[in-house]
C-alpha cells in the first residue's frame, strides 16, 4: 500500500496531480481544495494516498493532509457512495466543515456538490453519525479517561463527533476539547483542537 508521496509536482489539472518521485510520475486523483493549496509545476508536494482497487482497474488517489485523506475513506464506507462522490464533496467543503455537517446531522450542507442528491446525502450523515455513536458506546463502557466525559448534544459533542470522523480516537478527542471554553462555536472548538493536537504529532 502506498502511503503517501514526496516527491516534485509535473503535471496538475482539474482533478488531477501527478507526481514524480524517484523517476516515475504518480497520476493521482484529488479534490479542488488540494490542488488550491499545491504550488505551480515543479516545486515539491506531498500527498497522502489511498489505492483504490476495482474490477475495472486500479486508482490512485491523493489529499493534501491526512484529515481529507480519512474523511474520503469514510465517505466511500457509505454504501452507494463511489471515489467520485466521495471527490465533489471534498472539493466544495473542507475536512473541518465536512466534519461538522456530518456530527450535527446538516445531510443539506452535502448536497451542494454535484452529484450528490438528498437521498444519498442522508445516508452519509445517518451511516456516520450511527458509527460514531457505537463507537461512543463501546467506549462508555472502557476505562475512561482522568477528564470528564462529554454530554451529548451542544458545540461541545459536535466537536468530539466532528473530530472523530477526521480520524482522531474519542479518547483524542475528548482530551484535546476538555480545556477548551464551552462558550466557543463548534467549528471554534474544531480549530482550537486540532492546533493541540498537532503539538503532539
Amino acid at each position: 500500500m502506498i502511503y503517501s508521496l514526496n516527491g516534485e509536482l509535473i503535471h496538475k489539472e482539474a482533478g488531477l496531480a501527478v507526481v514524480e518521485c524517484g523517476g516515475v510520475g504518480y497520476s493521482c486523483r484529488t479534490t479542488y481544495n488540494t490542488l488550491a493549496r499545491l504550488g505551480d509545476t515543479g516545486s515539491g508536494v506531498r500527498l497522502f494516498t489511498y489505492l483504490h482497487v476495482t474490477q475495472d482497474g486500479i486508482m490512485l488517489f491523493g489529499f493534501g493532509d491526512r484529515q481529507e485523506l480519512e474523511c474520503f475513506k469514510l465517505l466511500l464506507g457509505v454504501s452507494g457512495v463511489g471515489p467520485k462522490a466521495a471527490l465533489s464533496i471534498l472539493s466544495d467543503i473542507d475536512p473541518n466543515s465536512f466534519a461538522l455537517a456530518v456530527a450535527s446531522g446538516d445531510h443539506k450542507r452535502l448536497t451542494k456538490s454535484k452529484g450528490v442528491g438528498p437521498k444519498m446525502a442522508q445516508r452519509i450523515v445517518l451511516e456516520l453519525k450511527d458509527k460514531l455513536s457505537k463507537e461512543r458506546s463501546i467506549i462508555r463502557t472502557s476505562d475512561l479517561p482522568a477528564y470528564s466525559p462529554v454530554p451529548a448534544g451542544g458545540a461541545v459533542s459536535e466537536a468530539v463527533d466532528a473530530l472523530m470522523v477526521l480520524g482522531y480516537t474519542r479518547d483524542e478527542a475528548e482530551g484535546a476539547v476538555s480545556g477548551l471554553d464551552s462558550s466557543l462555536t463548534a467549528e471554534e472548538l474544531i480549530r482550537k483542537a486540532l492546533m493541540g493536537l498537532a503539538k503532539f504529532k
